[in-house]
């Protein structure tokens, strides 16, 4: 028997501070200045998964630079 799995396709700001271990200020802030990409929805904010993504990608890309430097 198959077991189907289902993976969110949003996320909304809160889950996203819990997943990268933030304060929902942060990410908010994150969200509102466009370091994490989000989509408005209504009177919220929606953040595709892979949009978390590629903020973590930038931030470590970033990192090691600084540290090849």
């Amino acid at each position: 028997m198959a077991v189907t799995v289902i993976q969110p396709k949003w996320y909304t700001t809160a889950e996203v501070a819990q997943m990268l271990g933030y304060g929902l200020s942060k990410t908010k802030m994150l969200v509102l200045t466009g370091e994490i990409r989000s989509v408005k929805d209504g009177r919220n904010r929606r953040i595709l998964p892979r949009w978390v993504d590629e903020y973590v990608e930038r931030l470590a890309r970033e990192a090691e630079m600084e540290w090849s430097a």
